[in-house]
């Protein structure tokens, strides 16, 4: 059941940039409310306010709006007039399809002096003989009763034979609300035999060994086939059981309304906890098997490929990332078995099995280790292509051109203090630029 709450009307006063306390608009129709509450202390510069096909059982709480001049309760269970002595610039009252039938109730409008439209057309008390000479002669600053203009002559006639109206229409209320008082003990009493039986449904066979909710969560997980049976015949039960509620005759009263919203509300939350029921768990990302086997996974379905490069003896991952994310959403695990790369915290699909080593990079391995000092004589460079750059490296162009040629060599060279081991540096010549 929905009720009136602070963050309901903000999120309903968008228009007004979710202020409320000089909110003059406020739409909260169809919301399931049950009470009318809270919005004379928020909202207490009201002009129109809009309360249809809710659940509001009382007109209360709106007498500190004095600027109200509109308010629609259409389609509520409300069953007196009351409260609206405190709106003085109310004009235009909105009652259709309620269940009013104390039609003498429309007498405390008196006092809205300005009031000029009223709609009771819906009402049990629309019904009555004498229905709208009663509220013509009751309220004489009325221009329009259920969308019909009062003209000038049905007031005069009205007033005349008021009286005898009156007590007609007292007659008829009395005898209402007898037949309303009865209603009203059968609602409650369907009400606790309902209750009773619902009681009664939530009490199940125990069973050793098993969890308090065995009956019905062995329905989706693997029960036994007596279980299953079970299970079936609650479903089959249940589906009978509301197609007997909807076909089952009821009367037009307030208490049904609440019946029929409790019963949908009940299929709704069933629905729900059977979806939840039905949602399997996803089982955790297994990246190793057990026997040591790496798992090729693209959780983001990025598009990468892993080259071998037998000629310098390295594996080249080339992986496609989104444009303009920054570095820090990445993070490479680099193994001896393989490689895994988390863009925004999803598995890329780079796990895979290390190449085993051939005999030829045994070979040269070997001969690498036989010249262990040629090799650490030698300075290993990253290059870098320079039309990639914004910015140049100004250290390492002052070095370049001192000992080494303009052109970028594609291949490391050795400098020319290491070349020549009689070389000597004179720190006072200054560098050729």
């Amino acid at each position: 059941m929905g009720r009136i709450t602070e963050d309901l009307i903000r999120r309903n006063a968008e228009h007004n940039d979710c202020v409320i306390f000089s909110l003059e608009e406020l739409s909260l129709h169809q919301q399931e409310i049950e009470r009318l509450e809270h919005i004379d202390k928020w909202c207490r510069d009201l002009k129109i306010l809009y309360l249809q096909n809710n659940l509001i059982g009382k007109i209360e709480n709106v007498g500190k709006l004095k600027k109200l001049e509109y308010l629609n309760l259409a389609l509520n269970n409300i069953e007196k007039i009351e409260n609206l002595e405190g709106c003085e610039w109310l004009t235009k009252l909105d009652l259709t399809v309620n269940f009013i039938g104390e039609l003498s109730s429309v007498k405390t409008l008196k006092h809205n002096i300005h009031l000029k439209e009223l709609f009771l057309m819906g009402n049990p008390c629309a019904d009555f003989d004498g229905y709208r000479q009663f509220v013509v002669a009751s309220l004489q600053q009325l221009k329009w009763l259920d969308g019909k203009e009062i003209e000038r002559s049905e007031r005069i006639q009205a007033l005349q034979n008021f009286p005898v109206i009156e007590q007609q229409i007292r007659e008829q209320e009395k005898a209402y609300c007898l037949k309303r008082a009865k209603d009203k003990e059968e609602a409650q009493r369907n009400l606790r035999e309902e209750e009773e039986n619902e009681a009664k449904g939530r009490s199940y066979p125990s069973f050793e060994g098993q969890s308090p909710f065995s009956v019905e969560s062995n329905c989706h997980v693997q029960a036994p086939e007596g279980q299953e049976g079970e299970c079936n015949q609650k479903k089959s039960k249940d589906s009978e059981d509301d197609l007997e509620f909807w076909n089952k005759p009821s009367l037009f009263t307030p208490e049904s309304r609440l019946e029929t919203l409790r019963h949908m509300e009940k299929q709704r939350k069933d629905q729900e906890k059977l979806s939840e029921k039905k949602k399997k768990v996803k089982p955790p990302r297994i990246l190793i098997t057990k026997d040591g086997k790496a798992l090729n996974v693209n959780d983001p379905k990025l598009d990468f490929s892993l080259k071998d490069d037998e000629k310098r003896n390295q594996i080249i991952l080339d992986l496609a990332v989104y444009r303009y994310m920054d570095t820090s959403l990445i993070d490479v695990d680099v193994q001896p078995t393989y490689v895994r790369v988390m863009v925004k915290g999803k598995v890329d699909g780079v796990i895979t099995g290390w190449r085993q080593t051939s005999k030829s990079e045994k070979s040269t391995s070997d001969s690498s280790r036989e010249r262990p000092n040629q090799r650490s004589k030698e300075i290993e460079k990253l290059e870098v292509d320079p039309s990639k750059h914004s910015f140049p490296d100004v250290a390492n162009i002052v070095q370049e051109k001192k000992h080494r040629p303009r052109r970028i060599q594609s291949e490391p060279k050795i400098t020319a203090s290491e070349e020549d081991p009689d070389f000597e540096d004179n720190p006072e010549v200054p560098p050729l630029i």
